[in-house]
């Protein structure tokens, strides 16, 4: 059973159990707030002592002192209660956020695609702004105001019960208009953060692809989609900023009846002599100050409640399991031959037909297995299952006899290199973007990765060489340099098992010819899987697994299979292209272009 949406004190409570680590600064704040908020409250009762004293003459510079000393030390602890309250939150903060930025990281690959990179960024930094300001409301003012109030009820009891009367009847009216206002607005406060969220994915969405909007003249569209959409958060959040305006307009008017009330009662009971002027004045100052600490509370539980839905999706964030963590009892992988085994796996895409069944083959170390078929066929699926990036349903793999489930994640992936369709690249030195490879390498190692890439004279040539800063994605080298760089990072990583997604895709015939010798070299004595179209490295696999719908329909090596009358010939046959002839140590296999798709 789906557990429902935690409440406004479900969400106050776990926030503040995140301070656990430092949980002793964060008692002797809210222990310096008690101490501050009883400061507070005799003032008013000294106040009214003075004014007493004075209309009879009396000396009160005795109790003027105390009062002057007493405000000088709150003055002084409030700014340092604030300082470290102020401290401690941005601390915290980045240690929320350094821990949910670990787990979004690790999640399934499956997980961003549903969400989106907008969604979980925005999750990540506002969930967490919003936690620090809902720790330094609650140390530097809230606890004090909260305590506050508690205090003064008994003092103010003490002083004259009738009078106290008015000022629970004002604390009552915050707090009916409080909850009335928030039932009022939970739901449009839903509605927006929702919009929020799909404007921040929006926005996202647009400028990882600016380079498609310009090309295709989406300027003006893409604005105005996102102006609609702004549109749709301004319908969402009107009533909900009008409420609030509500909100405040009968608080102050409770205020001001209030204070009214407590002079004409005040006026009443010292005219029949049953209360002094000074406790008349020390009433109006409880009234003053149980106003500002209500409308302190009042703006810290709106603020909770606005920020709920944002705080809900970053708990949420919290709570998700990584798919494929690590077992208690897992262990490194020992030293990798690289014989690969799938034993009768299968994996299903939620309820849909999408996935692969009963997969069952065998990889000797050293061999090259292509994977090749149409859309959907399963290929990728595959290979994610190998990389634990999914977890099979049914069966098992192993590598050299031991199950990949039972070992650490760590050890599985630091044992596998791949070079994507899409380059990977980040907005770093190209040097910082080998080196991912293998963090520790040296500079000449990270040179000579360069040059079996084919990369390191194009590098030389930039601004700076290794130095140079290539852009988001990679958006400031060609196809081809970006390609040559991720295959870089993949002999720098020199892993026994390699996986080549489509690591060709983007290089023209001649680049092709040189990355091929470089990827040859790299598969010797590697076990590698290869996802292409390209004749050129799918000609050459030990064995070629032909899938369709989830499953191995054929297997075999090209001549076989190309000589065949079943899904791969009819491929081979479509796409145009024959059995490949070497002409040549440099040269490229003679191709004509091919129909196939990757996923």
């Amino acid at each position: 059973m789906t557990p429902g949406p935690l409440t406004l004190l479900q969400i106050y409570k776990r926030a503040l159990a995140l301070l656990a680590p430092e949980k002793h600064l964060a008692i002797l704040l809210a222990s310096a707030g008690v101490v501050i908020a009883a400061i507070q409250l005799a003032e008013p009762v000294l106040f009214g002592r003075v004014v007493d004293a004075l209309s009879k003459n009396e000396n009160a510079f005795g109790l003027i002192g105390i009062w002057a000393a007493l405000g000088l030390f709150s003055i002084l602890a409030g700014v340092i209660v604030a300082t470290y309250a102020d401290r401690l939150a941005h601390r915290q903060k980045l240690v929320q956020m350094a821990d949910v930025f670990e787990r979004a990281i690790a999640l399934p690959q499956h997980y961003h695609a549903e969400r989106g990179s907008g969604a979980v960024i925005r999750t990540i930094l506002s969930g967490t702004s919003s936690l620090f300001w809902l720790w330094l409301g609650a140390m530097r003012d809230q606890l004090t105001a909260l305590f506050g109030i508690i205090l003064l009820i008994p003092t103010a009891i003490s002083m004259d019960a009738r009078m106290s009367i008015i000022l629970f009847a004002l604390a009552a009216a915050y707090t009916l208009l409080n909850v009335f206002v928030m039932g009022k607005t939970s739901a449009g406060q839903a509605a927006v953060e929702g919009y929020e969220t799909q404007l921040s994915g929006r926005v996202v969405d647009v400028i990882g692809n600016v380079t498609v909007v310009q090309s295709y003249a989406r300027l003006q569209a893409e604005t105005a989609a996102l102006k609609a959409l702004m549109q749709d958060l301004l319908k969402a959040q009107y009533p909900v900023l009008s409420w609030w305006g509500i909100l405040a307009v009968l608080q102050r008017a409770a205020a001001t009846l209030t204070m009214v009330t407590i002079f004409v009662a005040g006026a009443t009971l010292a005219g029949r002599g049953e209360l002094t002027v000074g406790e008349i004045v020390s009433f109006v100052a409880f009234a003053t100050l149980l106003i500002g600490k209500l409308d302190q509370l009042s703006g810290f539980v709106v603020r909770v409640h606005q920020q709920a839905p944002t705080l809900r999706l970053l708990f949420g964030l919290m709570d998700q399991s990584v798919a494929s963590a690590d077992p208690p009892d897992a262990k490194p992988l020992p030293p990798v031959a690289g014989n690969i085994h799938f034993d009768d796996v299968s994996f299903k895409y939620g309820s849909g037909p999408q996935g692969i069944y009963n997969v069952t083959f065998t990889a000797k170390a050293g061999e090259t297995i292509a994977l090749v078929g149409p859309t959907g066929a399963g290929k990728s699926t595959a290979i994610a299952l190998l990389q634990r990036f999914r977890v099979p349903q049914k069966g098992r793999i192993n590598i050299d006899d031991t199950d990949i489930a039972r070992v650490t994640m760590q050890s599985l992936r630091q044992s596998i290199a791949v070079v994507f369709q899409d380059a990977g690249l980040f907005n770093r030195s190209i040097g910082e973007n080998i080196r991912i490879g293998k963090p520790d390498a040296t500079d000449a190692e990270v040179e000579r990765a360069a040059t079996l890439a084919e990369a390191h004279t194009f590098i030389s040539q930039k601004p700076g060489g290794y130095d140079f800063v290539i852009g988001e994605r990679g958006a400031s080298l060609s196809g081809g340099e970006r390609q040559r760089i991720s295959i870089a990072r993949a002999i720098l990583k020199d892993a026994p098992i390699l996986i080549l997604d489509e690591a060709t895709s983007a290089l023209d015939a001649e680049t092709e010819a040189k990355i091929k010798r470089a990827l040859d070299t790299l598969r010797r004595g590697r076990t590698t899987f290869v996802i292409a179209h390209r004749l050129s490295t799918v000609a050459d696999a030990d064995e070629i697994l032909v899938l369709d719908h989830g499953r191995i329909v054929e297997r075999g090596t090209f001549e076989t299979l190309a000589e065949g009358t079943g899904l791969f010939a009819r491929l081979v046959a479509e796409g145009g292209f024959t059995v490949p002839k070497t002409t040549g140590e440099s040269s490229a296999p003679a191709e004509a272009p091919v129909v196939l798709r990757s996923r």
